[in-house]
């Protein structure tokens, strides 16, 4: 027996495309010999579909596409969909083969934590499925049903001898190695063979990395599907017993990160139909790797750089980032906003009247770089992408409506020191950010001489605290406890606490971290907790 794992990148909503992407892959997998076809979770709706789960229209839509994959012989289906019976909503694989429904499985376990919030959707199923494919009796579950021992215990109760899972497991760093150790646990406690097909692509700030696989019964990897790309793998089941089959090559931890963010702006871009993207460039380390991210994504030819010096940019800003444009062959312009700056403080200079320059005219200027990015924007059609890193959100050093203004955050949940080790993992593949931008001290150029650190404490402290405490949810005094200064706990603490309010209304950018400021960050701007 042949089982094929589609690993595909579907759009959340795009039921009629969904299924069509799915009946190619059939075909495909007939072609070559495959007698099951095993498609992701939600295949059929995309991951999640959110709210759009609360309309009945939409499971008409399902059911229909659910009829048109019905009508499809030669191959036995697995597909990953809602399903409403009732009042009740499950989130369901169903298996099909010529026009006839085998049976149906309903996820067990509904994860509600972190990204997930399928307990709002949701009704727990509460019955294992076991089909029967040339002789081999074959089990199914659902993504979070593999992290706990019981889904796939009733499986093998039931007679199972081989797992199948389907899977919308969305990336974080390290993220690979848990799952197939989660899923080598499975293995060790039932004997059977495991077969994990996983969503690929991006959907808002999720991203799905793939890196489907197979272990065999001893826990060994048998076959192993490419990360970030759509992938048609191949799993071979003799008496049982998973064959050695592929063995893509995945990719080292900084380079999946980095591959993580392309994936979120292509597929954030091209599934909205924005015409490309924009970005300010300021000859500092994170739009430089924002920009190359960009044009690893959509091509050189979709992006759009622009440089706004000041009176406070230094030449060197300006000669590298020109240099950069050059070596990525994007569109450039530089347009100067100081004329503009003087303008409105000339407007404002009646209600500044004897009061003293604060960050008031810093902001400003971001302000302004901000008003002629979404300029652009509106008349291109092309997504501002913002250039912030997590460190600001942090902290909120960074401009509400200035340097925040955009609709896509690419470095939202990347630490600034992060930020540094991506920079010269891209350089290695191909040297497109110059190495004074690297190596030079960051500094947001608001001010005669300014470096990040006069406002901030040291980035390799910074990023240490803000890990221990955005990400790993320990205590200030736990922080403290390992040595930090108090000093810098309590001050990186105050400013985040502080700034929710803006992190509120930054654009969504992709999470690479257990913990990124999105879905799965919801404290109260009005907080008085201690």
């Amino acid at each position: 027996m042949r089982i094929a794992l589609a690993q595909f990148n579907p759009v959340v909503g795009d039921i009629a495309g969904n299924t069509r992407r799915i009946l190619e892959l059939a075909r495909e997998a007939m072609a070559a010999g495959a007698d099951v076809l095993v498609t992701p979770e939600l295949a059929l709706t995309g991951y999640s579909p959110e709210d759009l789960l609360l309309r009945g229209h939409f499971f008409r839509a399902v059911s229909a596409a659910m009829d048109e994959l019905l009508e499809l012989d030669g191959i036995t289906l697995v597909i990953g969909h809602p399903v409403r019976l009732g009042a009740e909503t499950f989130n369901a694989a169903t298996v099909l083969r010529d026009g006839n429904r085998l049976g149906q499985y309903h996820k067990m376990l509904l994860p509600n934590d972190q990204v997930f919030d399928e307990c709002r959707y949701f009704t727990p199923g509460a019955a294992p499925l076991v089909f029967e494919q040339d002789g081999v009796k074959l089990g199914v579950l659902i993504c979070e049903d593999i992290w706990s021992v019981e889904p796939a215990a009733e499986a093998a109760d039931a007679g199972a001898q081989v797992l199948i899972t389907l899977n919308a497991s969305p990336f974080h760093r390290d993220k690979v190695a848990t799952r197939q150790e989660t899923a080598r646990y499975r293995v060790q406690e039932t004997g059977l063979p495991l077969i994990y097909v996983n969503l690929v692509g991006g959907q808002d700030e999720l991203v799905f990395d793939g890196a489907s696989f197979a272990l065999d019964a001893a826990g060994e990897v048998a076959v192993q599907a490419p990360a970030y790309d759509e992938a048609l793998v191949y799993v071979d089941v003799d008496n049982g017993r998973l064959q050695p089959g592929d063995q893509a090559a995945l990719p080292a931890p900084t380079e999946s990160v980095y591959r993580a963010l392309v994936t979120g702006v292509r597929d954030y871009i091209g599934k909205n139909g924005f015409a490309g993207a924009l970005l300010g460039l300021s000859g500092g380390v994170d739009s430089a790797l924002t920009l190359a991210v960009a044009v690893d994504a959509l091509g050189a030819d979709k992006v759009h750089a622009v440089m706004m010096p000041s009176r406070y940019t230094a030449d060197i800003s300006l000669i590298d980032s020109r240099d950069m444009v050059k070596r990525l062959n994007v569109r450039y312009d530089e347009i100067d906003i100081w004329p503009t700056y003087e303008s409105f403080m000339a407007a404002l200079s009646p209600a500044f009247a004897g009061l003293a320059a604060d960050t008031t005219e810093e902001n400003l200027q971001a302000r302004i770089r901000g008003t002629l990015l979404m300029a652009l924007s509106n008349k291109s059609g092309k997504l501002v992408l913002t250039t912030g890193n997590k460190s600001e959100m942090t902290t909120g050093y960074c401009t509400l409506y200035g340097d925040m203004a955009g609709g896509f955050a690419v470095l939202k949940d990347v630490a600034k020191t992060l930020v540094f080790e991506l920079c010269r993992w891209r350089n290695t593949v191909g040297e497109v950010i110059p190495e004074r931008i690297i190596t030079r001290p960051p500094s947001a150029e608001l001010r005669p001489d300014q470096k990040d650190q006069d406002s901030l404490p040291p980035y390799e402290v910074l990023d240490a605290i803000m890990q221990r405490y955005v990400e790993e949810n320990h205590s200030s005094e736990e922080i403290i406890a390992e040595g930090f200064a108090e000093a810098d706990v309590r001050r990186v603490v105050r400013l985040l606490k502080i700034n929710e309010y803006k992190r509120r209304q930054a654009p969504v950018g992709p999470r690479i971290t257990q913990r990124a400021f999105g879905k799965d960050w919801r404290y109260p701007i009005t907080n008085r907790f201690s």
